[in-house]
């Protein structure tokens, strides 16, 4: 593959795809109102092509958002050699993958009666699951992965735009998830931390109602012995894990803290390691996905 863009500087490219009903559109359209030129559906041997016209626009098309699906033929081989052609270049080229659990998508499909691209003449879960089996190694050549399972299209957009609105480029960002192990690990999490060895103030009448937001849990659970130790070791870690992965080229996170419930300790833990990484220039953003569940 030869990409040559006559002198003109590459356009930042961003490759969105991912399980179908999953959110694909929902995320193309959060980045064509960030101006993003967002080509949908191109087949991956087509990529260097759209690179090298976006390059000659003398700076009119400095964004590219190109969306992949499994309906493009030789999908996961074509997609990932480009991906790493591109990398080899030097052209600033991000892969957004946007997972969803079978249930998720399962829901999503019957409610606007469609089969799955995958399906067949099986069923619905068959189609799901031979797409996750293709995806699987783009999957893991992700720079971001999103699990939109419990978002509405309102909160994914402003995910998007979080990761992908104006900012500083060099400036790394963590997505924080608080979450209870009871409704399931987030399957987009880089870390996971859990805190179920300190005391749970569910079992402390006035806290009960409350959440980890709330002062008075927030300062229950950091009295607790290991709270503030924990805090403190897991910030080296998350030190060293942000600086490596801004040597490989990653600029995003996703530190997922984690409690029974997801209701008070993950929660309280999850506000303290976001603060923490404001400290340290990161750009965070926090959903604590599990509270109200309860």
């Amino acid at each position: 593959m030869t990409i040559e863009l006559g002198g003109e500087l590459p356009p930042e490219v961003v490759l969105v795809t991912g399980m179908s009903g999953a959110g694909r559109s929902t995320a193309a359209r959060a980045l064509e109102d960030l101006d993003w030129f967002v080509v949908d559906n191109l087949p991956p041997g087509l990529l260097p092509t759209m690179i090298e016209l976006a390059g000659r626009t003398h700076g009119a098309v400095p964004r590219v958002a190109v969306v992949v699906d499994v309906r493009s033929l030789a999908f996961t081989q074509d997609l990932l050699s480009t991906v790493k052609e591109l990398r080899k270049r030097d052209i600033k080229a991000r892969v957004l993958f946007l997972e969803a659990g079978d249930e998720a998508l399962v829901r999503r499909f019957e409610g606007v009666r469609r089969p799955h691209p995958l399906q067949g003449d099986g069923r619905l879960t068959d189609g799901i699951s031979r797409e996750r089996e293709t995806l699987r190694a783009i999957r893991g050549e992700a720079d971001l992965v999103i699990d939109t399972s419990q978002l509405n299209v309102h909160q994914l957009k402003a995910r998007v735009i979080g990761f992908f609105g104006e900012s500083d480029e060099a400036r790394p960002r963590a997505n924080v998830v608080s979450f209870g192990f009871k409704h399931g690990l987030p399957v987009d999490a880089d870390l996971v931390l859990d805190c179920r060895f300190l005391p749970n103030p569910h079992w402390i009448p006035e806290l009960r109602p409350l959440n980890g937001r709330d002062q008075p849990v927030s300062d229950y659970v950091l009295s607790q012995d290991g709270a503030k130790e924990m805090l403190e070791a897991y910030n080296e870690v998350l030190k060293l894990t942000i600086e490596g992965y801004q040597r490989e080229g990653k600029h995003y996170m996703t530190l997922a803290v984690g409690c029974t419930g997801g209701k008070h300790r993950s929660v309280a833990m999850a506000e303290q390691f976001a603060e923490r990484l404001r400290g340290q220039g990161v750009e965070v953003h926090v959903v604590h996905r599990d509270v109200g569940r309860e």
